[in-house]
């Protein structure tokens, strides 16, 4: 590939600085550049509510979501221009990531599956942060494997009743609506007899409870169903082909996840040059050059591989399995550079108050937050075996319940 702009790149570039340099919320960059994965706060003010602002803005703009159609919300943007705009907003697209699961991955699965009324209603509001969306896939029985679903869905007449439990929603606590795939017919293989949905989250029998964090955040949720009415109109796909809209919704989130997740090496290459060990300066330590250099490979590999998948979705395919290499990379990645950067500090890497120098509690809110990129969006175990099997072409993990009815598969205590 050249990654040198075109004309026509460099000239929409140049339009995307100027909005930028005029309308980003500069009071926060300060905050938003020393901010790592984990903790992201703003003094005297609500992150969620400065983020809704600042996508509202570029909403009115026409940049909200640039590669969106103009009438979804969007601009009409190539995937080019889209990697442009990214790397133009910069730090302020922290700020985006409130929205990454709406935008990166329910709004591609109700684009493809959705009617035209329904996109033209839902999607504008969704690209301009007014309506946030969540993903309502994992289960506590099913652990990994998202088919092993006990969520169910029962027809009366035009609506469907739902009862059943979901967990680790990123989000739900302040979404407005969200995708839901449930079991509408458990006397098929368990990739079958899916039905994927969308609803309001705040429908009558929904009820949300955040799960507390290591960290003292409360990203993920548990999310209940008792007898929540859905209309068939709020049905995405065919009756029991869900699994298959779900894979559009899967290949999207590994895209989403894998192409934007921070890997904590900026953050760790700023740190080693100004932190002072017993012999001088951290960054003239072969030992941690090394450990900088290691990374710094892996950074570069992950921007090119996340360049080649942007290359296919320019000439219209749909996001592939590679999309796992960022996440499964990145994941591990910021684990090992946070618990790194603890090591360097010593004694000091107990510190985590906000009154204490700059980078203590960056690093240890990193180290606390970082297992959680190794579940969300497919484990490391799973996303191992999507590469084994559909980029390097492997024979596939031996799978006894794959063609057996879903309610004759034997569990704990049957």
């Amino acid at each position: 590939m050249n990654f040198d702009d075109t004309p026509q790149e460099a000239e929409f570039r140049a339009k995307a600085r100027a909005w930028i340099d005029a309308n980003a919320p500069k009071q926060y960059e300060d905050e938003l550049r020393k901010s790592s994965l984990g903790r992201l706060q703003l003094t005297g003010a609500n992150v969620l509510e400065v983020a809704k602002e600042w996508q509202k803005k570029k909403a009115d703009a026409g940049w909200a979501v640039p590669h969106w159609p103009k009438e979804y919300g969007g601009r009409g943007s190539s995937p080019i221009e889209r990697v442009i705009w990214q790397q133009e907003e910069g730090v302020y697209g922290k700020l985006t990531r409130l929205f990454i699961i709406g935008q990166g991955m329910c709004g591609p699965t109700m684009m493809a599956y959705a009617s035209e009324d329904q996109k033209r209603h839902y999607l504008p509001p969704l690209a301009s942060g007014e309506k946030i969306w969540c993903q309502l896939f994992s289960e506590p029985a099913g652990g990994s494997d998202v088919a092993g679903l006990r969520t169910r869905a029962e027809k009366d007449g035009d609506d469907w009743i739902i009862n059943g439990q979901k967990i680790w929603t990123s989000g739900a606590h302040y979404s407005d609506y969200g995708i839901l795939i449930t079991r509408t017919d458990p006397t098929l293989p368990k990739h079958k007899g899916l039905t994927m949905f969308f609803l309001d989250m705040k429908s009558k029998g929904v009820e949300v409870k955040p799960i507390k964090q290591a960290n003292g955040n409360s990203d993920f949720n548990e999310v209940y169903f008792t007898d929540v009415r859905i209309p068939d109109r709020q049905r995405l796909g065919a009756v029991n082909d869900g699994w298959n809209v779900s894979l559009t919704t899967l290949m999207n989130e590994r895209m989403s996840i894998g192409a934007s997740l921070a890997t904590g090496f900026p953050e760790i290459f700023e740190f080693a040059g100004s932190l002072m060990l017993d012999d001088g300066p951290a960054i003239d330590d072969r030992a941690v050059r090394s450990k900088l250099a290691s990374w710094a490979v892996r950074e570069s590999g992950l921007k090119y591989t996340a360049f080649r998948s942007i290359s296919a979705l320019s000439k219209g395919q749909r996001p592939g399995p590679e999309n796992s290499i960022g996440k499964l990379v990145a994941g591990s990645m910021i684990q090992d550079i946070a618990t790194y950067a603890l090591e360097l500090q010593g004694a000091a890497g107990v510190l985590s108050g906000p009154d204490e120098a700059e980078s203590a509690g960056k690093f240890q809110a990193m180290l606390l937050r970082s297992p959680a990129t190794r579940v969300e969006g497919g484990t490391d175990e799973i996303l191992r075996n999507i590469i084994a099997e559909r980029v390097l072409g492997l024979p596939g993990d031996i799978r006894v319940d794959k063609d057996v009815p879903f309610n004759q598969i034997p569990t704990k205590g049957r």
